[in-house]
């Protein structure tokens, strides 16, 4: 396949190496993958960048939950983008819906501005919005460069009948970028389905912490969650969904 874009989502140093070696195009920036993603710190972009010049897309997220924000949160968000452009981050990964499932475009308007000329991802608020087709043209008349997407539903396979139709009727005015649930063997399955292009992985693995010593009784978080598991990017995961992509 020519023109493919390979993204991993990545929240630490080790997971970024790893993609990077693996050869993924470019890194999403997160903290914090276990909820799906929240905005990652300044020191975590800056040493990833000294190891590495991969493009760097930032997910501005300041919470966990739904993508319905209050005036703080969007301050906060949209002196995150400003914050990302200044410390040389190639793009920002946002969305912000209004109450009602639409996609918010006064404050999405903000948020291109201060963008300026970084790529711009949607990320999937776009899957919880009410109207897909309606918000992929507001999108485009946005401006923004990428849709990323399972096609609204938990994972990307089982909304391959969406994909396939985002992916006509954007008729290359905006990227459609597949995610949740990508790994080699579903891009093998998706691309011949869909015809998108991009594909947005973690590529993870689940290590066991190097702790000995282990307190019983203790969580730090919610007790389904183990404090003593890590979850890293696999680099064999990563060029395997890359190796797939130049074959097809």
């Amino acid at each position: 396949m020519k023109e493919y874009i390979l993204e991993t989502c990545v929240d630490s140093v080790e997971s970024a190496m790893a993609a990077v070696q693996g050869g993924a195009s470019r890194l999403e920036l997160c903290s914090n993958l276990i909820i799906g993603g929240t905005t990652p710190g300044p020191w975590l972009f800056d040493e990833i960048r000294k190891r590495s010049d991969i493009r760097i897309h930032a997910l501005i997220r300041p919470r966990f939950g739904d993508f319905c924000y209050t005036d703080a949160e969007f301050a906060m968000i949209k002196s995150a983008v400003q914050d990302f452009r200044k410390m040389g981050a190639e793009g920002v990964v946002i969305g912000i819906l209004k109450p009602d499932g639409t996609l918010h475009m006064e404050q999405m308007k903000e948020l291109m501005e201060a963008a300026g000329d970084m790529s711009v991802t949607l990320h999937r608020a776009f899957d919880v919005c009410v109207d897909p087709i309606e918000t992929m043209e507001q999108a485009i008349s946005l401006g923004i460069n990428t849709i990323l997407t399972s096609g609204q539903r938990n994972v990307c396979l089982q909304g391959a009948e969406l994909l396939k139709e985002l992916q006509e009727r954007s008729r290359g005015r905006v990227t459609i970028q597949a995610g949740s649930g990508v790994n080699a063997e579903v891009i093998r399955q998706l691309y011949p389905m869909t015809g998108v292009k991009a594909y947005h992985m973690s590529g993870k693995r689940t290590i066991d912490s190097e702790m000995k010593y282990r307190k019983e009784g203790v969580n730090m978080g919610l007790p389904l969650l183990s404090e003593y598991e890590v979850w890293r990017t696999d680099e064999e995961n990563i060029r395997a969904a890359k190796k797939v992509l130049e074959e097809l």
